[in-house]
């Protein structure tokens, strides 16, 4: 049964994107840990972020560098934490998360984000990524 990661990717369920290529897709998380909190997923289903062949491990971490730096740009943050857990979807995923401290980072402290919300907030980083 495909993931709710492949739905995303299938465009069956809706999300924010924020970035896309021929690997991977990139969009908010609607429970954010903080403001931006991001998903990269590669289109291919992997179940665990490390079983991803090498090619395609590598790659997504190029494929987040702009995006980490993007998101310090729009949110203001000191850090981009890059966060690999993977307990709550079987499909490998990175979670780049905007963070000042390490108490930004409690995944505990998630809460829903409103459409609008999410909207303004891809719109920002969108608009981060192409300058």
């Amino acid at each position: 049964m495909p993931s709710i990661f492949s739905q995303i990717i299938a465009g069956e369920l809706p999300s924010v994107k924020v970035r896309e290529n021929d690997e991977f897709l990139a969009f908010l998380d609607i429970r954010p840990v903080t403001p931006g909190h991001t998903l990269i997923v590669p289109k291919k289903e992997v179940d665990y972020f490390f079983d991803m062949e090498d090619p395609l491990l590598e790659h997504i971490w190029l494929f987040a560098k702009p995006l980490a730096q993007a998101l310090k740009r729009v949110t203001g943050c000191e850090r981009v934490a890059a966060v690999v857990a993977g307990f709550d979807v079987p499909h490998a995923h990175l979670h780049l998360i905007p963070a000042s401290d390490m108490s930004d980072l409690n995944f505990a402290h998630a809460t829903p984000s409103t459409p609008a919300e999410l909207a303004e907030m891809g719109e920002r980083i969108r608009q981060a990524l192409s300058a």
